[in-house]
């Protein structure tokens, strides 16, 4: 068997495309940032026809980068983007309308009432996760509710519903395949994680027709192959898994207790947990990946907003040029001096949850400039850090020892060092940052047979680099003090 795999890897930002060998070396890739629409305040949709016109030509890049024909993969993994809410019709294959993001809160009055009409326990129940204009329901309820006459066309079996994975797994198949693996699916407010099925009575409560719903399968196994045409040879598709399981992984935390995050244009902290644990500091329990029928479970912490704080310094404040930029002039101040932004712009993920509050720059005196702003961009995220970080040790009654990183941020040797300052923890660095698409890699060579099992791809991690906390203990707690009382600030129960 061939020992190529090709990971695609579709992020809310760009889109790229990799092929790793057996060892997890990149082999060559392609890379494409994709147009973001913000309609009103508060939405943000993706034309999904783009993403998919991207990621095609994006496979066929790396391929040739790589020195590869289509012929020669073991197979196709992808990870995508969670809960981003693609409609289209099963006939012609095309989007009904634009993909609403996860990052969308069109539907944060819909949640509210929901919550007031006496829902929340069910869902939170059932899927492990809170009423919250995140996921996906609501999203595709309101595509249903607001796109003519698609109620009365989904009834009817003519659409078809699903996350960025499984939009890309019907178009690969030329939709002769309409399934998703069970980590997207635990993202949708329809799905119990318990009984690893779509439930009657969340489709009842969100008014969701079940002939919408795809297949869901192991993050591992069968999804299809690929259209020939496509690439130039059929290609099976063997796994797949939201891009947060998917760095669960690549980073081949597989015991529980292990505990990794991730930095791209959110951040995303996921713990092994084995089994199910119910939150009592409103962390999601979510699917860590189902492998052979049995279902690791894991919690999860999402910060809406940590390397798109960095892109708005860059774009919207025009006060660098590059991210980075932004290293040279942290060392230079050391610390952002007291300031602190709080970057809810599209309000505030765990554990506060509060699609109303809005970002805000604190603690500005006379001297503030712009290395102090940035230095406070990055500091946000290491803060944002701790908050997760405290919620998951109160749940599970234990601090973790160390807290592997990812994602495009993490190339930062100061904000390394800050996040272990900052969380008191050991913060290891792997020698692949880009775990998200390694994951996608790593579940697909499990799933036609190229590594044996779980020990076999955790063989293969290895550290970058460890960074060692190193900050006195009484200015960690009173810069992080700081931080909780900029938070409060801007809840919004505590605005007038």
């Amino acid at each position: 068997m061939s020992s190529f795999i090709l990971a695609i890897d579709q992020g809310t930002t760009s889109s790229r495309a990799i092929v790793f060998d057996h060892d997890g070396e990149t082999l060559g890739q392609a890379q494409k940032e994709f147009r973001q629409h913000f309609p009103r305040d508060g939405w943000v949709e993706h034309d999904a026809q783009e993403i998919w016109n991207d990621a095609l030509t994006l496979c066929r890049l790396a391929l040739r980068n790589a020195g590869v024909e289509a012929a020669d993969l073991a197979a196709i993994g992808i990870t995508n983007q969670r809960e981003t809410t693609v409609l289209w019709d099963r006939r012609t294959g095309e989007p009904l309308a634009r993909a609403i993001v996860w990052q969308d809160r069109r539907t944060a009055d819909t949640c509210q009432r929901l919550k007031d009409d006496g829902h929340e326990a069910l869902v939170r129940e059932r899927t492990g996760l809170l009423l919250d204009p995140y996921f996906s329901a609501t999203k595709l309820a309101w595509l249903l509710d607001h796109v003519d006459g698609a109620r009365q066309r989904a009834r009817d079996g003519e659409l078809a519903f699903g996350t960025i994975d499984c939009w890309l797994l019907w178009k690969l198949t030329h939709g002769r395949v309409h399934a998703t693996d069970a980590t997207n699916a635990s993202r949708t407010l329809l799905f119990n994680i318990h009984t690893q099925q779509w439930d009657e009575d969340l489709l009842a409560v969100f008014d969701i027709p079940d002939s919408l719903l795809p297949e869901v399968r192991d993050s591992a196994g069968d999804f299809g192959r690929t259209d020939s045409a496509l690439l130039g040879a059929s290609v099976p598709v063997a796994g797949i898994a939201g891009d947060q399981q998917a760095a669960l992984v690549g980073q081949a935390c597989f015991e529980p207790g292990m505990v990794k995050s991730t930095y791209g244009t959110g951040c995303f902290m996921v713990m092994n947990t084995g089994e199910a644990v119910t939150s009592q500091n409103r962390l999601l329990t979510t699917v860590g990946y189902r492998l052979n029928g049995r279902t690791t479970y894991a919690l999860e912490g999402s910060i809406f907003v940590a390397g798109a704080a960095i892109q708005w310094l860059r774009d919207g404040l025009n006060l660098i040029s590059h991210a980075s930029e932004t290293e040279a002039l942290a060392r230079r101040v050391g610390s952002a001096g007291g300031v602190y932004l709080v970057p809810a712009f599209t309000g505030l993920g765990a554990p506060w949850w509060d699609p109303h509050a809005r970002g805000a720059l604190l603690g500005l005196t006379r001297d503030t400039g712009i290395a102090e702003v940035v230095t406070a961009g990055l500091e946000a995220v290491c803060y944002q850090s701790r908050d997760l970080l405290e919620a998951m040790a109160a749940d599970c009654g234990q601090r973790p020892t160390a807290l592997r990183v990812d994602g495009g941020m993490v190339v930062n040797n100061w904000l390394g060092q800050t996040l272990a300052d900052v969380l008191g923890v050991r913060v290891d660095r792997p020698r692949v940052t880009e775990t998200t698409a390694l994951g996608a890699a790593y579940l697909a060579g499990l799933g036609v047979g190229l590594f044996e099992d779980l020990d076999a791809v955790a063989s293969h991690w290895q550290r970058d680099r460890a960074f060692q906390p190193a900050l006195d203990e009484d200015e960690r707690e009173r810069r992080y003090r700081g931080w909780r009382d900029a938070v409060k600030r801007v809840c919004s129960d505590n605005r007038s």
